[in-house]
């Protein structure tokens, strides 16, 4: 769907407008700037010992600067939200949001970085160049299959956490209500038949940590079908898809892969006939996510799922990144991490799962506001930090 359609004329009076008005961020001072002795240590001539002790010792740059508690937000706006590539401006309102969440719920400093898109490698190289400033990466907003080799390769050449949001944020809160989901019916998660909707970003991710969850059942569709090796258009993480997934060998559309099937998890967009829905096991478990029109109407989930969640934070269940990403970030930070491992998403997802006390149908992930969702998710990820 192009920008354009999204677009319902400009009225800068309307309470949308006025919210972002002049921006979402502001640079504020932690120390006081009072007379020439606060000058003179927090500026020049004082700072230059700092400076010469960071050099000497780069281990003190996270006491001494800001860069321990501070995470770039990179997008080059190739595909923002359901808005799709409307480049690195019309991108920069998201990625402030987004930095408004990090410090809101995590106290994590996060500076909106948007840069002109181009190919792979020139995009890790700029990143790379502007690490040094940096404690930590989030990648967002960046189109499939770029995003997958930007932040691997990213990875290998930085020492500071690289995570893609879009990607491991959206699975680590899928995983925890589908866990809180197969408490509340009495169900094993390794035992569901899984379904997923989409193969970009967020369906590669989801599907690699339900396989690291115990699933084994998993079958991926794109917009033309089920993803299977002997298709000519399979390449690429398409084809690492064909072959770690659909071992009863599936074939057709996503009406056929939803035969019997426990678990749908919409991340694609479009929308999944009612007939299809139908064609699902009993009390099957419907995770439409696409924003803002679910790939299943609620209404139309209801009649055939036990537990039904969406992306949208007017109906019960929503599957929100903002679960996650700040509290592994501020766990990460913390604990001097250098990387966010397999492991950490897994006991994120399991920290996220156990905020819920009661869980039930209309209750299997917390709200956003619920306290302590942060804390949890950061001692999660900070205990695994050196394992």
């Amino acid at each position: 769907m192009s920008p354009a359609s999204f677009r319902t004329g400009f009225d800068p009076d309307t309470p949308v407008f006025r919210a972002h008005e002049g921006g979402k961020l502001e640079v504020r001072s932690t120390k006081a700037l009072r007379d020439r002795a606060d000058l003179a240590l927090l500026y020049t001539p004082g700072v230059a010992e700092v400076c010469l002790a960071i050099a000497e010792d780069p281990g003190l740059v996270a006491r001494y600067t800001a860069r321990g508690n501070t995470v770039a937000v990179i997008s080059d706006g190739t595909a923002v939200l359901g808005l799709g590539d409307i480049g690195p401006l019309g991108a920069l309102p998201v990625m402030e949001g987004k930095a408004v969440l990090f410090k809101h719920f995590a106290g994590v400093d996060a500076v909106p970085v948007v840069m002109e898109s181009g190919p792979v490698d020139e995009l890790v190289e700029a990143i790379v160049r502007i690490a040094p400033s940096y404690g930590g990466i989030n990648l967002e907003d960046i189109s499939a299959p770029r995003c997958f080799a930007i932040e691997e390769q990213l990875k290998e050449r930085l020492d500071i956490p690289v995570f893609h949001d879009d990607q491991h944020g959206t699975a680590i809160v899928v995983l925890a209500g589908l866990m809180n989901a197969m408490r509340v019916l009495g169900r094993e998660l390794a035992e569901q038949r899984v379904v997923v909707g989409g193969a970009g970003a967020a369906g590669v991710a989801v599907t690699k940590l339900l396989q690291r969850a115990g699933v084994r059942d998993v079958v991926v569709c794109d917009s033309r079908g089920v993803i299977v090796p002997s298709r000519p258009d399979v390449t690429g993480h398409k084809r690492m898809l064909a072959a770690s997934t659909n071992p009863r060998a599936v074939t057709g559309d996503l009406g056929e892969a939803l035969r019997g099937a426990d678990v749908y998890v919409g991340v694609s967009g479009g929308q999944v006939p009612e007939e299809d829905i139908a064609k699902m096991a009993h009390d099957c478990l419907i995770f439409a996510l696409a924003n803002p029109t679910p790939e299943v109407h609620p209404e139309v989930a209801h009649r055939y799922a036990a537990v039904v969640a969406t992306g949208r934070s007017d109906f019960p269940n929503q599957i929100n990144n903002v679960l996650a990403f700040p509290g592994i970030f501020r766990g990460a930070l913390d604990s001097g991490a250098r990387q966010i491992t397999e492991a950490m998403k897994l006991a994120a997802a399991a920290a996220i799962a156990d905020l819920v006390e009661h869980p039930s149908v209309d209750e299997v992930v917390p709200s956003v506001f619920q306290p302590g969702v942060a804390d949890a998710v950061a001692a999660a990820v900070a205990r695994l930090a050196h394992h």
